[in-house]
Parts: C-alpha cells; sequence; structure tokens
C-alpha cells in the first residue's frame, strides 16, 4: 500500500524533479509533488512524496526529517487527509 509524506520547510527554488531526487535513494516513489500557489506559481515551500510501500516511506521519514536541504531544515512526516470544510 502506498504511504504519503508531507515535505515542510523545502527552499521555494525547489522542483518536483528535485524533491523526487532527495527522495529517491530511499524507495519506489510514486508522484513527487511541490505545491505551487493557484495565482503566481510560485511554490509554497512544502510538498508531499508517495512512495510504494510503508517500510520505504519510514526510511525517508527517519533519514531526511530534519536534515538540512538548501540551507532549509526539513520536517518530513505522515501526509494527514485535508480536512473539510
Amino acid at each position: 500500500m502506498a504511504q504519503k509524506l508531507f515535505v515542510g520547510s523545502l527552499d521555494y527554488g525547489v522542483t518536483d524533479q528535485q524533491l523526487n531526487d532527495l527522495f529517491a535513494d530511499y524507495g519506489t516513489i510514486e508522484s513527487a509533488k511541490v505545491i505551487t500557489d493557484r495565482e503566481t506559481g510560485r511554490s509554497r515551500g512544502f510538498g508531499f512524496v508517495e512512495f510504494s510501500t510503508d517500510e520505504e516511506a519510514k526510511a525517508a521519514m527517519d533519514a531526511l526529517n530534519g536534515q538540512e536541504h538548501q540551507g532549509r531544515t526539513l520536517v518530513v512526516n505522515e501526509a494527514r487527509a485535508k480536512n473539510e470544510g
């Protein structure tokens, strides 16, 4: 079963491909997406990475949470369902 991770505190210049590359060493990535502002197209500083297994996602979370990337300390944890309302 796929596991989605939230990745916060990204540099505003990080692309989807760079996010994918950052997590690629930890397993098979189903998707990697940096969230952008609808009006400006500018990164909002966070994204989501989806792994094919829970074990791969946990390994990536354990390895990268709190690590520095492009001068910023990453926040990596399990993505939560979007709240309605």
